[in-house]
């Protein structure tokens, strides 16, 4: 599985980053950072809470 940044879409609330710090993280300049975009069996349910929480659907998993 995949997490897939829509970086257009991505306003940088950092919702994603509070449910999901271990796979991306907000850099100094407020852009979202995928850390790891593969997402393993046991990160499903942090990448799945960090898709839910976007406010503007700039995320998704594949």
């Amino acid at each position: 599985m995949k997490i897939v940044l829509d970086r257009a879409r991505c306003e940088g609330h950092g919702l994603c980053e509070e449910a999901a710090s271990g796979l991306m993280h907000l850099d100094d300049d407020g852009e979202l950072v995928i850390d790891r975009e593969e997402i393993s069996a046991a990160d499903t349910g942090l990448a799945s809470a960090a898709v839910r929480v976007c406010p503007v659907a700039a995320l998704r998993l594949v």
